[in-house]
């Protein structure tokens, strides 16, 4: 790659690596900053303009994985506490103008040109700007950032400004603490500055530094910045420090069409970091021995290239563009400097302050396919679940049942984040919030467990921190169920499934639905994993872990028989959602769509009507289709056999059919599983869902909210619908299953995989065929059937097989 030595413009970057957007375009600003988020796994930044500050136009924010912060506001009438991932100061500060005129930027000059442009393979934010000023002066203005991945605690940025006249320019940089939780509309009548004793210093003529705690955690935030100019001499520097920011202003000379080059090293620490002492400290140390930009910008390119390598994942066209945006917006989030973090998967990634950075099932769409790619990382974020064991187990014990509950939301303990009310901005209304019955969450852990344990084999895992968990996931639905005499079947009642909108029956006092058939079906998948994990350990392991959880072969007893008599209730020949599902009224779904448009968040529609989603067959997103999204066919088809139901091809077709024409797709995640589903029963309307789910957060289909933070789970989902889904991989009995679907759009692909210490088993689909390659290395041949057929693939050599 060719480049001048002092930061000069980069060569192009191949076609299909970036991401641009022309023209500016104040309405789409908050879109832009999520999508153009710079990120390490450590921490990450929107792609807010530097010369901004959050208004109704912009908003600039920092966020740190886990930094989170609680704080109690007045909600209806009564106090509740909302635990935050924390907008940290904002590091972006950098802004130019003529000595005693307006700041230039887009929002107070003329816009001659402007273009702001990701190259994801560099993972760098350029924005270039051409700018004419009240006096008609123009300048040109080209910033260009980065979120340093090879050391997690740096990140930087360089201005080049070009005048066409002679004279002076006041350039201002610095660090700025006075920010707030303010970037989700809904939420600014709720508490937000968690931000106290800030302290801002200038320890040296180039640099400043802003320190401050969050007011309940008490996490300690340091940051220090260094600036230098290049290209001019720089007059005396103003420096300034106090209300909460810390700022250098140079004054520079000018002469038409020579650039100066303003160069901005910035470094975050806070006390959750390990052996660095004081945060301000290693902030400013840090800060202080960077490299220049040119330096700092090589390692950061050759960490990226070696993380592209290893979560290699290609497809041609569009498709294939918005796949690599979504891939590295996972790595964004979650690197290998994710790996030594106690963090869990933010739903909104490091992008934004939607969700309040908790953690969903969301993870269930991400960690399959980072256990394929990013093994460590996948176990760290395992982790994160394993030290919040204790709480679940609490929660479960606080509500009268054995075994682990784990929170619909979590944040920074693990205790439930989930609040009682929530708002309907259609109506105005406070209304109850029952998603904390979800408690399928539980399965979803138990799932992304067994799928690591596949991909790695990692018996050390399973046989501690994993086992663990199972056990306790198992002991929780064994215990919930309770067996009715009238059906002969084990029930599990007043939960909510994956679909949301139905929290209640029909005028009931009580919230929940009973029998949710896929909570019913993932609980006898839970128990059957721990009764084969129970039989896997080694028997003193087994014996040590038995005596320390109180675990007694009575139970184990109890989840075989609850696991082939958990009732899944059926109606018209199909899987019925939950009991009394095919009882609901059917909905006008044309007459809506006329009335309406969008009509994705029926829920909050009816609502406001004065009516409620609960009285009809009408779903957010897919429910019981989520069982064909988790399982293969065969695999599901296996569960319902031992339940004691015969789930064959036309059954399962006819329940297809039947939940894609009365879902809303309020969630991003229900064209992904659609799609999915559709994709692997060989079904032609597979692709336009597919598209749907490409198309979610870049074209921002749910209506402005990819502007408070990407949906990650969506994001990771589509990469695994490439990697899994259409090449039917399925890690199993020692072997890679390969079984692929053909999908118009998505016909030639390949990905990359690390599967059992092989790292870069390729498959490739392209022409009707598939080709394997391992990689050259000392390891055992890799087992891959395909068709049924076993191959036996020794390193440094490939297979091709005609599909």
């Amino acid at each position: 790659m060719s480049r001048s030595r002092r930061g000069g413009p980069p060569s192009r970057p191949p076609a299909g690596w970036t991401w641009a957007y022309e023209g500016y375009d104040p309405a789409r600003e908050r879109l832009r900053e999520a999508l153009c988020t710079l990120g390490n796994g450590y921490f990450a930044t929107r792609g807010a303009a530097a010369e901004s500050a959050a208004d109704d136009v912009h908003y600039p924010g920092t966020y740190a994985a886990g930094c989170y912060n609680r704080l109690s506001s007045q909600v209806a009438g009564r106090e509740v506490d909302n635990e935050d991932m924390v907008n940290l100061p904002n590091w972006l500060p950098l802004r130019v103008r003529v000595p005693g005129g307006p700041w230039f930027g887009p929002d107070t000059c003329a816009v001659a040109a402007y273009t702001q442009v990701v190259d994801m393979r560099r993972a760098t934010m350029t924005r270039r700007m051409r700018l004419r000023g009240p006096d008609g002066r123009e300048v040109a203005v080209t910033e260009t950032r980065i979120v340093h991945m090879h050391d997690p605690h740096l990140a930087a940025q360089r201005v080049q400004v070009t005048a066409d006249w002679a004279g002076e320019v006041e350039i201002e940089a610095g660090l700025d603490g006075r920010v707030a939780n303010d970037g989700v509309e809904r939420y600014r009548a709720l508490a937000g500055r968690h931000l106290v004793d800030l302290r801002a210093g200038v320890p040296g003529p180039d640099t400043v530094t802003l320190s401050c705690r969050t007011s309940s955690s008490g996490i300690g935030v340091a940051m220090a910045c260094r600036v230098r100019v290049e290209g001019a001499p720089a007059g005396a520097a103003d420096r300034a420090a106090g209300e909460g920011r810390a700022m250098l202003r140079l004054t520079v000379p000018v002469r038409a069409g020579r650039p100066v080059t303003v160069e901005k090293t910035v470094a975050l620490h806070t006390t959750r970091d390990p052996a660095i002492g004081n945060p301000a400290d290693a902030a400013l140390a840090r800060a202080g021995r960077a490299p220049d930009f040119a330096a700092l910008l090589d390692s950061h390119t050759t960490a990226w290239k070696r993380l592209w390598e290893r979560a290699a994942l290609e497809a041609p066209g569009r498709a294939g563009h918005v796949l690599r945006l979504h891939l590295f917006h996972i790595l964004q989030t979650l690197s290998p400097h994710t790996a030594v973090l106690d963090v869990g998967v933010p739903a909104r990634g490091l992008h934004g302050e939607a969700y309040r950075g908790h953690i969903f099932w969301d993870e269930l769409f991400v960690l399959p396919f980072l256990s394929l790619h990013l093994p460590e990382v996948a176990r760290a974020l395992l982790l994160y679940r394993y030290r919040r064991l204790g709480a679940a187990c609490r929660s479960a014990a606080d509500a009268g049942r054995k075994g682990a509950m784990y929170p619909w939301q979590s944040g920074s303990d693990g205790r439930e984040e989930t609040q009682r009310l929530h708002l309907n901005p259609r109506s105005g209304r406070w209304l109850p919030d029952n998603s904390r019955l979800q408690h399928h969450v539980d399965s979803a852990v138990a799932y992304n467990i067994w799928q690591y344990y596949r991909a790695t084999g990692d018996a050390a895992f399973l046989h501690g921190q994993g086992a663990e968990m199972l056990f306790e996931i198992a002991r929780f639905w064994a215990d919930t169920a309770r067996f009715d005499p009238s059906y002969g079947r084990y029930r599990i009642e007043r939960i909510v499934g994956p679909d949301e909108y139905h929290d209640a029956y029909p005028g009931a006092v009580e919230p929940g639905v009973d029998d949710n058939a896929y909570t019913n079906v993932t609980a006898a998948w839970v128990l059957c994993r721990a009764l084969e994990t129970a039989d896997l350990l080694p028997t003193p392991r087994r014996d040590e872990l038995f005596e320390r959880i109180g675990l007694d072969r009575a139970e184990l007893e109890r989840w075989e028989d609850v696991s082939r008599r958990l009732r899944v209730p059926f109606h018209q020949g199909v899987v019925s959602q939950f009991d009394g599902y095919g009882e609901l009224a059917e909905l006008d779904w044309a007459g809506y769509r006329d009335r309406y448009g969008d009509i994705r968040r029926l829920d909050r529609i009816l609502e406001a009507e004065g009516d409620s989603v609960n009285r009809y067959q009408a779903s957010k997103q897919a429910d019981v289709l989520m069982l064909g999204y988790l399982f293969p066919m065969d695999e599901l088809s296996e569960l319902f056999r031992r339940l004691g139901h015969r789930l064959d091809q036309e059954t399962w077709t006819a329940t297809v059919d039947h939940y894609l024409a009365r879902t809303s797709h309020g969630s991003t995640l229900s064209e992904l599983v659609h799609g999915w589903v559709l994709a692997r029963s060989g079904r032609r309307e597979a692709w336009s869902h597919v598209q749907q789910s490409l198309l979610g957060d870049v074209a921002d289909l749910q209506g402005g909210t990819t502007g408070e933070g990407i949906h990650l789970g969506a994001m990771g989902g589509t990469l695994d619908l490439v990697q899994r889904c259409l090449t039917g991989l399925e890690p199993r009995g020692g072997a890679l299953h390969v079984d692929p679907v053909p999908l118009p759009g998505l016909s030639r692909f390949r990905v990359c995989v690390h599967y059992h210490g092989h790292w870069g088993v390729g498959l490739t689909l392209h022409s009707g065929r598939l080709h394997v390659t391992v990689p050259d290395s000392d390891r055992a041949p890799v087992r891959i059937v395909v068709g049924g057929q076993l191959h036996m693939v020794a390193p440094g050599t490939g297979l091709t097989v005609e599909i």
